[in-house]
């Protein structure tokens, strides 16, 4: 019986309709039944600065709590100005803090970009990575995920349209969990 991992997912655009948070729900959606998919509201973390480390902010205990709860990361990331929404940046950094004491260490994770435009928000997605190598998230590889002309994929209602996009992402999705079983196994 497979082992069920609870993955945390950080949406880095806030707005309700989002075509990231859109992608991120279609990704729950078809990913195999062992992963368990939590959203971590990243729009309440405070912004972060050493000098309130001594007394934190509940936003930022609360949010390191979480994030320490989950046994992955699934990071879901539009494109601002070639990099990671602020947001995104925050939520890293607060939990990333006090320094040797980052709640992200050693998680599996994996990052999908979105756009509607065709560079499919390459730069953000590669932006982050470059994050998540200092951060010792051993992030997924193959399949990339870039998804472009996502004002194009879903319905009014929010529900995935796109029956490629839709394979694309269970792909996606099983090569995820087995990245998850392959850093979080035992080693012998």
């Amino acid at each position: 019986m497979p082992v069920t991992r609870k993955v945390g997912v950080f949406v880095g655009s806030l707005r309700k309709d989002s075509f990231t948070r859109k992608v991120a729900n279609a990704v729950a959606a078809v990913a195999p039944s062992s992963l368990q998919f939590e959203f971590i509201d990243i729009g309440l973390v405070g912004h972060y600065n050493q000098d309130l480390e001594s007394s934190p902010p509940e936003t930022w205990i609360g949010f390191r709590q979480k994030v320490r709860a989950v046994d992955a990361l699934l990071f879901a990331t539009p494109e601002y100005n070639r990099s990671v929404p602020g947001v995104l940046k925050n939520a890293i950094d607060v939990a990333s803090r006090p320094y040797g004491k980052s709640a992200w260490n050693g998680k599996p994770g994996a990052v999908i970009s979105v756009s509607p435009g065709a560079l499919s928000a390459f730069g953000a997605n590669h932006h982050l990575r470059q994050s998540l190598v200092f951060l010792n998230v051993p992030t997924m590889q193959q399949p990339e995920a870039y998804i472009g002309g996502a004002d194009k994929l879903f319905d009014a209602s929010g529900n995935l349209t796109n029956e490629s996009t839709r394979e694309f992402l269970r792909k996606f999705g099983e090569a995820f969990a087995a990245w998850i079983e392959l850093i979080l196994a035992p080693t012998a």
